[in-house]
This record gives structure tokens, sequence and C-alpha cells, in this order.
């Protein structure tokens, strides 16, 4: 439900950004809400729907904003949060599999965004409210270390250290087949698959230019251990990549993993999760430049599952 709200610029508003206009008239508002609902289109200026929060609004201009009557938020709920690290700028989570990242469509609840609102009274904005704090994602069925930040300075520098690719991350994935290279990188670039929309694949819509590293752990009689190194941050890349070669990640059925496996003399359901975990991650601490290193063990239902992965 929705209702439809409507202001008029005044002569002394003359020059101000459509997004400080709307969130002067609507205190209850945060702004990244109003800058949200501009993306959306659904914000006009007179008859036209502005997209462009920066724009200028003029002395008459009629400025409607259709406003959600239950605008979806992060409310905080007591969920277990495993924080390898803290300070006054940032904390580094290990997050578990089966947990979002943040809510979105079709995820109100239980996510550790919900958990982060629970836990820590100070989270960045500069991501929005559905996701304070958070600067970059790992895929519900993957764990591991993640970044949050505190506050919006930290986020700011964080996303810089991102976007000019100096945060390092390394993974741990367990591959169907024989990696026969000791090491390799995959390097095509990941987009939008145009018919199952909830997948990425090699080339698609948008396609940006991506790549990974990959170094053999350990060999299985069907399966390979690899370490893996994203040098770019696409969505779904391991995954795609991975699977891109021959060699889907176990458990990743959206990406050609088989659904059911042969362990020894019997047949098994695949794991119910992906055997991706963030293990790793690098960066430099956004206030003090200091170079900063964690590292997260494999989840016990990992390590477990290597044991089998030997008795194939």
């Amino acid at each position: 439900m929705s209702e439809l709200r409507e202001f008029v610029v005044a002569g002394d508003e003359a020059g101000t950004r459509l997004d400080i206009f709307l969130s002067r008239r609507l205190p209850e508002w945060s702004r990244s809400q109003i800058q949200r609902q501009i993306r959306s289109g659904f914000v006009s200026v007179g008859p036209t729907a502005v997209y462009k929060a920066a724009e200028a609004v003029t002395p008459g201009d009629r400025v409607s904003i259709r406003a959600p009557r239950n605008e979806l938020r992060a409310l905080p709920e007591a969920l277990p949060l495993d924080i390898v690290y803290e300070d006054e700028d940032l904390l580094v989570v290990d997050k578990p599999a089966g947990m979002v990242v943040h809510l979105g469509a079709g995820v109100k609840s239980g996510t550790l965004v919900n958990a982060l609102v629970h836990h820590i009274s100070n989270l960045s904005g500069e991501a929005g409210d559905l996701r304070p704090g958070i600067v970059h994602r790992l895929d519900r069925m993957t764990s591991g270390l993640i970044i949050v930040a505190k506050n919006d300075l930290a986020h700011r520098r964080l996303t810089t250290e991102f976007k000019e690719r100096r945060v390092h991350k390394t993974y741990i994935a367990l591959v169907h087949g024989r990696v026969v290279n000791e090491r390799g990188e995959v390097r095509t670039s990941v987009g939008r698959d145009p018919v199952h929309r909830v997948r990425m694949k090699t080339g698609g819509i948008g396609a940006r230019e991506a790549s990974t590293r990959y170094w053999v752990l350990r060999r299985f009689p069907k399966f390979t251990l690899l370490k893996v190194d994203p040098l770019t941050g696409r969505t779904h890349q391991i995954r795609v990549h991975l699977s891109s070669v021959g060699h889907p990640v176990l458990g990743d059925t959206l990406y050609g993993a088989p659904s059911r496996l042969h362990i020894g003399d019997s047949e098994r359901k695949t794991l119910e999760r992906n055997f991706l975990h963030a293990a790793a991650i690098e960066f430099n601490h956004p206030r003090t430049g200091q170079v900063m290193r964690f590292d997260a063990p494999l989840p016990r239902e990992l390590e477990e599952f290597l044991t089998l992965a030997g008795e194939t």
C-alpha cells in the first residue's frame, strides 16, 4: 500500500536539490529512503518522473512522491553473530551459510543486517536503511568473512578500497571433478543470464570483465579442493567461472552441480549449502591505513564432508 504526497516549491527554495527539498518536507523519512524512491521512479516534478536526486527544484514546482505506508526497515533480531574483530570504525563477521546478508525482495527478516542492528548500536547509513553498514556481500549459501562499517567515513573509504581492488579475499572451494593443472586463471566476462534471471553467466546481459585465480590444495577421487582468489567482484563470479570450466562448486545446483552424490557404496543428497567459504580477507584500515588480515576456519559441516570425500 502507498499514498501520494504533494508539495509546492516556495520562492526561497529555488535551486535546492530534490532529495534535500523532500527530506525537509518529510522529516520522518531518511534521506536514503527518499533517494531510493527517486531512483525507483516514484517522484515526479509536475507530470514528469525525475530519477536524479541532485535535480534542482524551481519555485512553483509541484513535487509528488509515492510513499509506502509500511516502509521495509531492518528491525533488530537476537540472532547469533560471530564477530571476529571490532573497533570504533568497523567489524569483521564470520557469516554462516544460509543467512542472507541484507533485506530485499522476498526477504524481510533473519538476515545478517537484522543481527547487526540488534548487537551494534551504530552502523553506517551510506548503503541505506535496508543495508546499514554493508560494504560488500556474500551469497546466501556461502559462509565466511565480511566487513561491516560503523560510520559513513569508514564506509566510503572501504568502498574505495574495493573499487580500486586493494581488498584481497581468499576462498576455499571443493569442486566436482579433477582439476588438471595445479594452478590457473579464468578470465571471462560475467553478466545476467537472459533466460534465468536469478543466474549469472559468462557473457550475458551487461557483462563485465572478471578474473578468478585458483590453486589446487588437495585432490580427492571425485573432487578437487581449491584456494580461490577473485581478482574482481562480480555477482556469483567464482561459482560461474568454476562451472564454466567444467568444475561446479559442490552443492551449487544452480550452476550445474549434481543434486545426488555417490559416497562409497551409498548414494546421498549433496550438501544443503555450497562448499564455498570466504576464508581470509586483507585490507587497509579506513582510519589508520594499517594492513588488517583475518582468517576463518572451515565450518564443521565442510570439514566433515572432506572426510567423506576421501572415501569416494
